[in-house]
């Protein structure tokens, strides 16, 4: 058998993404979340560069946090190297202790080894959801999440997820209009 070459981004182990303790995915508490979820504090934006603004719109990061403000998600930027630089109308924050406003969900951007730590700072902050985007997962902060009732969600896009559930479309990108 052929090895498909362009699967090569999937992570065998877990393709289709994990909620809490569930092996099934839980498109009813995702959606749940995403409804009553107002405000994001979203960790690992990038700022846009001066010399190279063109480059920096295409990291996922920023994509996602765009794509949030315009179904209405408040998100606050969290990047202790661009702190107070601002991004699509929000100023860049250096950390989550930093935020002065209610956050329902922290959206993590970040190594899966430092998830741990947001973990910690969710709770901290008293965020109800840790939500760790694709690729990310981790077994200490799965354990802190459950332990403190805060509800972890890995290996998922938030982007994607809110496409797949309230827009009924599938695609990475955003469908183009002619």
């Amino acid at each position: 058998m052929q090895k498909k070459e362009y699967l090569h981004f999937w992570k065998k182990e877990n393709q289709f993404g994990r909620i809490n303790n569930l092996s099934k995915m839980n498109d009813e508490l995702i959606k749940e979340v995403l409804k009553k979820s107002k405000t994001i504090a979203m960790v690992g934006v990038s700022s846009i560069k001066e010399e190279d603004p063109l480059n920096i719109k295409r990291r996922p990061s920023t994509i996602v946090m765009k794509y949030l403000q315009e179904f209405g998600y408040r998100v606050i930027p969290i990047n202790p190297f661009s702190a107070g630089k601002k991004i699509y109308g929000e100023t860049i924050l250096s950390g989550l202790e930093k935020i002065k406003i209610s956050i329902d969900i922290v959206d993590v951007f970040r190594p899966s080894k430092e998830a741990a730590i947001f973990a910690k700072k969710t709770f901290e902050i008293g965020a109800k959801v840790i939500w760790l985007q694709y690729g990310i997962e981790n077994e200490e902060a799965k354990k802190i999440a459950n332990s403190k009732n805060i509800i972890y969600i890995a290996n998922k896009c938030i982007k994607q997820e809110y496409q797949r559930l309230f827009l009924k479309v599938s695609p990475v990108f955003p469908a183009l209009k002619n």
